[in-house]
């Protein structure tokens, strides 16, 4: 005989309750999960406001494609001011006054992308640095929550001057290198400690794109930039817009670049440089450098002083009018 139940409730009333008691379980493991991932990120970011990040997944793609990772740390009270205000100057203008978002930039980039022209961001050094140490290259409106997640993170919880010391020491500047050190080591042959406003600039100007552009010779739309930074560092210093980086605590003394007698490290993506730096385009935006020493006066590559120097586009020399030969009458 089956046993009978002693409960009065109906069947269909105790099934209900036990699909609502699975979907509270999985309700509240969710809960917990998402407040555990919140709590590590949290933990994470703290963490980076007092020890370096090591590596980055940046990093780690290169060294499992056999790029090879050539990194050198050094912190903004050793590095030289010019290349903060590089960075400033071409990637952030405005990044002591917000908050790790520039909403003007994201709606002109908005704008531009509409368009149906080059898509283009709007990041900030914020939002770079954030996707640089905590996420992974590429779109996606996935990466990009998480990337304005972390931005809202590290404004609140490591403040502008750690923000701009991670980013010039994470930001790829070349092929298998990252940090604004070993790009001045790898190009230049001396450390970021001092470097002038060109160095700087040059360095600034490949971060959009640093496995495709070289700092030693730039060609092209690459140099044009690095010329115009050039003139934005002394914008920067003399606006000020780099305050909050120095805020509390002494900049470093503006120092000239040392006479470097070994040649630059070799690295991968060497294709991308030659050994000695074409001379400088002329450009509206800043005035004219001699990146090369003038030769001895008599040596055949000294110039002579009594040859004018063209700007523009060269004038050609007309031919030599011939006058017409008459044959001679025939017969004589």
């Amino acid at each position: 005989m089956a046993k009978r139940s002693t409960t009065s409730i109906p069947k269909y009333r105790r099934q209900r309750s036990s699909r609502r008691g699975v979907v509270g379980g999985l309700f509240r493991f969710l809960l917990k999960l998402i407040l555990g991932v919140l709590l590590f990120s949290i933990l994470w970011v703290l963490a980076y406001r007092f020890i370096n990040p090591p590596l980055t997944a940046t990093m780690v793609g290169d060294v499992v494609g056999g790029r090879g990772l050539s990194k050198d740390w050094m912190s903004l009270k050793a590095m030289d001011r010019d290349m903060v205000r590089a960075a400033i100057g071409a990637e952030d203008s405005k990044f002591c006054a917000h908050n790790g978002f520039d909403m003007e930039a994201i709606e002109d980039a908005m704008k531009r992308n509409a368009s149906g022209g080059r898509i283009r961001g709007g990041s900030t050094i914020s939002q770079q640095t954030a996707k640089n140490v905590f996420l992974w290259q590429g779109g996606g409106y996935p990466r990009k929550a998480a990337e304005a997640y972390f931005t809202f993170l590290i404004e609140k919880l490591w403040g502008k001057r750690r923000i701009m010391e991670i980013y010039l020491n994470v930001a790829e500047t070349g092929i298998g290198t990252y940090g604004a050190n070993a790009g001045s080591l790898r190009y230049f042959g001396h450390d970021a400690s001092a470097m002038s406003a060109t160095e700087a600039a040059r360095i600034a100007a490949i971060l959009p794109l640093p496995k495709k552009r070289g700092a030693v010779a730039p060609k092209g739309f690459t140099k044009r930039y690095g010329n115009s930074i050039a003139a934005r560092v002394g914008v920067v210093g003399r606006d000020g817009l780099d305050a909050c980086v120095y805020a509390g605590t002494k900049a470093p003394v503006n120092k000239a670049p040392p006479k470097v007698t070994k040649p630059p490290r070799e690295l991968p993506g060497a294709e991308y440089e030659t050994a000695t730096p074409p001379p400088p385009e002329l450009s509206i935006d800043a005035p004219p450098v001699d990146l090369q020493p003038t030769p001895a006066p008599g040596t055949p590559d000294a110039p002579v002083a009594s040859e004018p120097v063209t700007i523009g586009e060269p004038q050609v020399e007309p031919a030599p009018t011939q006058e017409p030969t008459t044959a001679p009458p025939p017969g004589t």
